[in-house]
Formats: structure tokens, C-alpha cells, sequence
């Protein structure tokens, strides 16, 4: 009787599921539906569901049968390093719209820095859609 209590006291291992890559998925790429696959057995950061990580970009080279790591995922770039943008500056009731040149990638809501294409001057901006980066005063999300 006391050794089916010890028996059931006992930490037991628990199977999961583990996402690994199917195919060599550059860095900078998006993932696609085909470029995971479900591998039985707990592998720990890995995602565990192609829901996670689909249309998420990769920061790392991940090769085909390695885990696909959450932290190696994060949102897609809608700005290119020598992307066109427009510079977009707003304080109270006035908006002023300037042509720029980003100097990095950016995803929604991140951080890029801008060269002002007019003045040839380099300001922080934040991606607010595609091709449109919010300069000067702003407010954090």
C-alpha cells in the first residue's frame, strides 16, 4: 500500500510537444507554415505550437531538425535599412510631414534611427506603419 502512495508521490515526466524547423530558415526570413513541424518530447524555450511562431521573423539562422526558440522569433521589419520614409512630427495641433531615409530595420513600434533627407540630420524615431516613422515628441506605448 505504501509503495503505490511512494509511486504516485513521485515527479513523473511530462511529454510535450516541441516545434523544430524543416528547413534552414534565415535570419531575417518569416516563418511559413511548412517551415516547422511538431516533434514529440520537451525541449525547453522551444515553441510548442505553429500558431507561436508563424509570421513571426527570425533573428538567427535556425537549421533544419533544431528547435525553433521563442526567443529567437520576433515581429517582421516593416522598414528596411535605406527605406524611404515619411518623418512625421506632431506637438498639439500641428503636424509636419518631412521625407527621410531610415538607417536600420525596424518592426511596428520599434525604434529606427532616420536621416532627414532636407537637412541631412539623423533623428529617433518610432515605426508607426509601413513606411511612416513618428520623430520628435512622443509618448511611450
Amino acid at each position: 500500500m505504501w509503495g503505490l502512495v511512494l509511486l504516485l508521490l513521485l515527479p513523473m515526466p511530462v511529454f510535450a510537444d516541441a516545434l523544430v524547423a524543416t528547413r534552414l530558415i534565415r535570419a531575417t526570413e518569416v516563418v511559413r507554415e511548412g517551415d516547422v513541424a511538431v516533434q514529440r518530447g520537451h525541449i525547453a524555450g522551444a515553441a510548442t505550437d505553429p500558431v507561436q511562431v508563424v509570421g513571426l521573423e527570425a533573428r538567427v539562422a535556425i537549421y533544419p531538425g533544431r528547435p525553433v526558440r521563442l526567443a529567437d522569433l520576433g515581429p517582421a521589419a516593416v522598414v528596411e535599412r535605406n527605406d524611404s520614409v515619411v518623418m512625421v512630427y506632431r506637438q498639439g495641433g500641428l503636424t509636419i510631414l518631412s521625407e527621410g531615409r531610415a538607417l536600420g530595420r525596424a518592426a511596428l513600434g520599434d525604434m529606427v534611427t532616420v536621416m532627414n533627407i532636407a537637412s541631412r540630420q539623423s533623428v529617433q524615431g518610432r515605426v508607426t506603419s509601413f513606411g511612416q516613422v513618428e520623430v520628435g515628441t512622443m509618448t511611450t506605448p
